[in-house]
């Protein structure tokens, strides 16, 4: 399995994998979820990718090469639309899922024999020189949703032990080094209960109209920063954790009492012989 996650900011866009893929406890192996497409002054995407690594190999391979219909002008046809010329964020993800597609259409009927699910998700982000920025998230049906004001950002793979801070935390106005840090601890605390998921880690934070980056860097288990987070996540947490009081069962005086009657509810009773219904 894995976890990627990309963020959509008012500053720009910040873009997270690890880079562990595992077909059971003996076969786990290490292979890049991230890619980058750079055309200077032109356009800035990044792919993330979860699930079937064969799929998603073959995916990256082909949206390289993979084209759509243009639209048609005074019944003329236009140049058919690729990555590389797609005039928005919106075309570039059309392509992303004709290539989908492409894939289900030549390896969909032999997976199913197989007894195996076409499994494939994935993150796509960036922009393109004339409008701003943009975020994808796109399925394995080859369609795909963007990313709003109000769901900035997006998870593929094992999503659940990193969201809780990504809902905390993030915002369109969170500045991109914060934003990059709530990554690295949505990242780190989904190793610490995901086996599945591990270093090295991609990292990439791109700002708002550069159509470039160079705030790229390969995590491993020695980098400085990320140890920092770990243990400094781990431990603050401990200490927060200390600080909250205990619940009271006896109703004693407290500043945050637990046993207060609900207005609605009643406590669960108890059954105390085999002909006493609850309901």
């Amino acid at each position: 399995m894995t976890y990627c996650v990309g963020i959509r900011l008012n500053a720009g866009l910040v873009f997270l994998s690890d880079s562990r893929t595992n077909a059971g406890l003996d076969h786990i192996s290490t292979y890049r979820k991230m890619i980058i497409y750079e055309k200077a002054d032109d356009r800035f995407m990044v792919l993330l990718s979860a699930g079937n690594l064969s799929i998603s190999q073959s995916v990256r391979e082909m949206l390289q090469v993979e084209k759509i219909d243009g639209p048609v002008i005074n019944g003329k046809e236009t140049e058919p639309i690729t990555i590389w010329n797609a005039t928005s964020m919106f075309d570039a993800a059309r392509v992303l899922g004709a290539t989908v597609r492409r894939v289900f259409e030549q390896d969909g009927r032999a997976l199913k024999n197989a007894g195996i699910d076409f499994n494939a998700s994935f993150i796509f982000g960036g922009q393109i020189k004339g409008e701003a920025m943009r975020l994808f998230l796109v399925y394995s049906a080859g369609n795909f949703i963007e990313a709003t004001g109000e769901t900035c950002y997006y998870q593929v793979g094992e999503s659940k032990y990193g969201k809780p801070i990504l809902d905390r935390v993030i915002t369109p106005s969170t500045p991109l080094n914060q934003a990059a840090k709530c990554a690295l601890v949505s990242m780190d605390s989904t190793l610490k209960s995901n086996l599945s998921v591990g270093l090295p880690l991609d990292l990439l934070v791109y700002r708002e109209g550069q159509f470039k980056s160079d705030d790229i860097v390969c995590i491993d288990d020695k980098n400085p920063y990320f140890r920092m987070i770990h243990e400094t996540w781990g431990q603050r947490l401990h200490e927060v954790f200390q600080g909250i009081d205990d619940p009271r069962w006896d109703g004693g005086d407290s500043a945050h009492p637990m046993m207060v009657r609900s207005a609605r509810y009643e406590p669960m009773r108890k059954i105390t012989h085999p002909g006493e219904r609850i309901l």
